[in-house]
């Protein structure tokens, strides 16, 4: 079996977001399908896809590991973010190729499942405290156990993009602790603060609120020196969920080895796709640290992400943004007319061969794709702060 094209399409989805989808296809009439997680940054990681076709042409797509190392190592300037964005997509279509020719899921090429259903936290976007309460009781009256707070409350101001972390902090702390006494201690509570705050103001955030009104805190500083979240780890008792920018293991490496990341939010889409999600998998495992992926990013990563917690024994939720409160539109049932399925607050493991996702090429093409970025939000300085 040979590769004998490869190709991408970037498409604007119902939210107004893009997905990067990668086909992968090979002289027996198999193909494969995979997406690329930079979201706001497609078109880089097209460039970066015509060069790795260039050299993929003619390959044996069922050698994974060997490809992996190629296109991570197969240039002088290793690594980065766009990098493994598109090694990951690659990486995925070639599981889902040999998942197909072997007749198995792919989570029989990564060791075999080890649960029957992968369970999810609700992502919950708010902009004011009642949206906050209202979303969260509906989604645990549908049965959902963990919520993961994505707080966007600057949102509700005239001005959208200011963010002072102090207003927000004193906004939130007072919302957050009434969420605790409105859902009761059986549920579990995450926020996630999106690298808005620093070291200071995260104490100050945690400080604020009860003792056990959080279960954990979503990367609430920007990750690039560990020693700041090592230093932040000292000073409180919240554990944290780390990772969903990681671009490879070696990322992973230091918030694992000093114990300070709690949960791994390992993106199968962004950190080079299942070869490299294993490695970091099994890394997080020596240290009694449990996966949460990331993954807000379409129907092929939910499916790579299912098939990944499906194989691993450290595993706690899986991220799903479409819930009983909010659509955000991120399943595209047009562009995705074979997807995961929710059953309720989890996904059942699929018995179909190769991922279990289908694409509609023949939309895509149709389909003129506009470029997307991301909000920057500014404080009352003018200066820039993280979105």
């Amino acid at each position: 079996m040979k590769i004998t094209d490869i190709k991408t399409y970037p498409i604007n989805i119902e939210d107004g977001g893009a997905h990067l989808v990668i086909k992968v296809e090979t002289d027996s009439g198999l193909y494969g399908w995979g997406c690329s997680g930079l979201t706001g940054r497609e078109l880089a990681v097209v460039g970066l896809i015509k060069h790795f076709r260039s050299f993929l042409i003619g390959r044996d797509p069922r050698q994974i590991g060997a490809i992996w190392q190629e296109l991570y190592r197969g240039q002088y300037f290793e690594g980065g973010r766009v990098f493994t964005a598109a090694i990951s997509g690659i990486d995925i279509a070639l599981y889902d190729i040999k998942g197909k020719a072997l007749g198995v899921p792919v989570y029989e090429l990564l060791g075999g499942k080890q649960r029957d259903f992968v369970e999810c936290f609700a992502s919950i976007r708010f902009t004011t405290k009642e949206e906050l309460l209202d979303y969260s009781t509906i989604c645990v009256k549908e049965g959902w156990k963990v919520l993961r707070l994505a707080p966007a409350e600057f949102e509700s101001q005239e001005d959208k993009s200011r963010f002072e972390p102090r207003e927000s902090i004193a906004k939130l702390s007072n919302w957050i602790t009434e969420l605790r006494k409105e859902v009761g201690s059986d549920i579990t509570i995450g926020v996630d603060y999106h690298t808005r705050l620093n070291v200071a103001e995260t104490y100050s955030f945690i400080k604020r609120m009860p003792r056990g009104t959080i279960d954990f805190i979503e990367e609430p500083i920007r990750d690039q020196n560990p020693g700041a979240y090592q230093a932040l780890r000292e000073m409180v008792n919240v554990p944290f969920a780390i990772g969903e920018e990681f671009s490879s293991k070696w990322q992973f490496r230091p918030f694992l080895e000093n114990n300070i990341a709690q949960y791994a939010r390992i993106d199968v889409c962004n950190v080079g796709g299942l070869t490299e999600a294993m490695k970091v998998a099994a890394m997080a495992e020596t240290h009694y640290v449990d996966l949460m992926p990331h993954n807000p990013l379409g129907p092929i990563c939910t499916a790579a992400s299912i098939h990944l917690a499906a194989a691993c024994p450290n595993f706690s939720y899986l991220e799903e943004v479409n819930t009983p409160a909010q659509y955000m539109g991120t399943d595209a049932p047009e562009f995705y007319p074979v997807r995961p399925e929710l059953d309720g607050p989890r996904y059942r493991i699929p018995d179909t061969p190769g991922l279990g996702v289908e694409f509609n090429e023949e939309l895509a093409i149709k389909r003129e794709f506009k470029m997307i970025d991301i909000p920057r939000l500014r404080r009352d300085d003018g200066s820039l702060t993280n979105w």
